[in-house]
């Protein structure tokens, strides 16, 4: 019996993989139900910081190349509605961070009568059965909805999918909210020039809000040896050059092609290395006894962990699909990485795009 017993043991540790001591996902990509879902990460400098010339027109052709790859759903960095009431809700926790992430509720609020919660549920209530053909009074609620939801984006996309005229003050939409509405399709922010007019141009009803700030806790925002520390490890000849090449990059940003040619710099793998080597290296290697440098790592890799994992499940909404990532250069790197090891997740280029 204990020879029987060996033999059988010994069989079927010889249909165990070699590498079985070490689980790796990225090697567990089939048997997959279809087509991999394609996940692009578009790294984009803050459209906020471009100089006070910058023309959001000069986004022409960039909106047509991304266009082109007809992305099934958009995600942005941007706090969700319902992280940002959690942050409200602790301040203690995270002091200043609602206020830094976060858009003003209070008007949203009173019109329409709904906490964050719940206009969170009445916006995915009213998606879960929204016609193929609705009505401007029904975009109109549907903006309020997303506005009270802190959802801010996704209230631009309905905002511009309505005709111009049918942009007022009805369906408890007040002139307050419709100014803000307005004030926002032109600001100067990728989440409302590039994401917003690209899901309306595209026909989808809302963008996804995938950034993270819970972590933040970790930057101890009210240490001010902390700020001191990471002024140092920021400092220096390499860190200065980078900071000289991005703004003469973004200066560039007159033409329709140059902003393309700006996009390519961003979206190069040598700038996930140049980040890398200036900014969260740096502080990986940095000695102090409070160990600044390496929380404030900590932080960093947690935040991209946590947005990973946030589009991630906008990704399982549209299996086989592809969905656009809009989000500071500095996180592409990253989210490439730890996207790229999901099973169902096929990393997509934009460099092609680009060109």
């Amino acid at each position: 019996m204990r020879l029987t017993f060996l033999a059988a043991l010994l069989g079927s540790l010889a249909f165990l993989p070699a590498h079985a001591a070490g689980f790796d996902p990225r090697e567990h990509r089939a048997p997959l139900a279809g087509e991999s879902t394609q996940v692009m990460v578009l790294g984009t400098p803050h459209l906020s910081g471009l100089p006070k010339d910058f023309q959001p027109q000069t986004l022409s052709l960039l909106l047509d190349r991304l266009a082109g790859w007809k992305p099934d759903a958009i995600a942005i960095e941007g706090v969700s509605g319902l992280q940002c009431e959690q942050y409200r809700q602790n301040p203690a926790i995270w002091p200043g961070v609602a206020d830094a992430y976060c858009v003003d509720l209070a008007a949203a609020a009173k019109a329409s009568g709904m906490t964050v919660p719940a206009a969170t549920a009445e916006a995915a209530r009213l998606l879960a059965a929204w016609p193929a053909t609705p009505t401007a009074s029904q975009r109109r609620h549907l903006a309020l909805s997303f506005l009270a939801a802190g959802e801010p984006a996704s209230a631009v996309v309905q905002w511009l999918r309505l005709p111009p005229a049918e942009r007022i003050a009805q369906d408890g939409l007040t002139p307050e909210l419709v100014e803000w509405l307005d004030a926002r399709i032109n600001r100067r922010n990728e989440n409302y020039l590039i994401a917003a007019a690209l899901a309306a141009r595209l026909g989808h009803e809302r963008v996804w809000s995938t950034d993270d700030h819970s972590a933040d806790s970790l930057t101890a925002a009210d240490d001010p040896d902390f700020e001191k520390a990471m002024q140092r490890i920021w400092s220096g000849p390499e860190s200065d050059a980078r900071s000289a090449a991005a703004k003469a990059i973004n200066a560039q940003m007159q033409t329709q092609q140059a902003v393309l040619k700006a996009y390519r710099y961003y979206n190069d793998p040598a700038e996930a290395d140049r980040a890398f080597a200036t900014d969260f290296g740096k502080a990986m290697a940095d000695a102090t006894p409070q160990n600044y440098g390496r929380r404030y790592l900590g932080w960093w890799e947690t935040r991209n962990l946590r947005m990973a994992g946030n589009v991630r499940e906008v990704a399982a909404l549209k299996p086989g699909g592809r969905v656009l990532v809009l989000t500071g250069a500095s996180h592409k790197g990253y989210l490439d990485a730890y996207l790229g090891m999901m099973h169902d997740v096929k990393i997509a280029d934009p460099l092609p795009l680009l060109q």
